[in-house]
């Protein structure tokens, strides 16, 4: 039923979306869709933190196969920017445009946006406290780079949902790795990124 809602919410837009809809979509009947969401706000949160966790399984599973923080940053970049290495369909993030659009004024829509943020920027804290204690990366403030790339990242994230031509993924992921580099002073060659994303293809 959340993947039903995912799909119906990024093909006609938020405001868009009624409870028929989903409850066609996923073969169940609007009695039922309202029964365990009970509003359309909380259909959308719902909806978003059922992306969430799995995009955040699949990152856990990813990085815990690769030996640096170097490493698993790069990784959480990729699934972030590049449409071969991220879990879900590329076009999943007009989600967040719809989420972003109502958190000022819904408290409710709002408190899941902050609770997001604040899981998005402890994913990156955590690896460059690893890669600082690895001896990986310089000694830079773990929360103030956190806030920063998760900052960028979500721009970043605006460009290729609007897919605009200027913008495009791979310049997003080796534009935000150049960053990361710069700040956490470790070396890298954006080439291996080019060659994944090619090697993937696009979804």
């Amino acid at each position: 039923m959340l993947r039903a809602a995912l799909e119906v919410i990024v093909e006609r837009g938020y405001a868009d979306t009624r409870i028929a809809d989903v409850a066609e979509r996923s073969g169940t009947s609007p009695a039922l869709v309202i029964y365990y969401f009970k509003t359309r706000d909380q259909l959308l949160t719902e909806a978003i933190r059922y992306s969430q966790d799995s995009w955040y399984a699949e990152s856990l599973r990813r990085t815990g196969e690769i030996p640096t923080a170097a490493g698993r940053l790069a990784e959480l970049v990729a699934m972030t920017c590049l449409p071969g290495t991220d879990p879900e369909p590329r076009s999943w993030w007009l989600l967040w445009l719809d989420l972003w659009a109502l958190s000022p004024r819904n408290p409710g829509v709002g408190a899941v946006r902050q609770k997001s943020d604040e899981r998005w920027r402890e994913t990156i804290r955590s690896i460059v406290l690893a890669g600082q204690e690895a001896g990986e990366f310089a000694s830079v403030d773990a929360d103030d780079f956190a806030i920063t790339l998760s900052a960028l990242l979500d721009g970043l994230a605006v460009q290729i949902a609007l897919e605009d031509p200027q913008v495009p993924p791979q310049r997003t992921y080796e534009l935000a790795m150049r960053f990361a580099a710069g700040q956490l002073g470790f070396g890298w060659d954006p080439a291996p990124g080019a060659k994944r994303a090619r090697k993937r293809g696009s979804s």
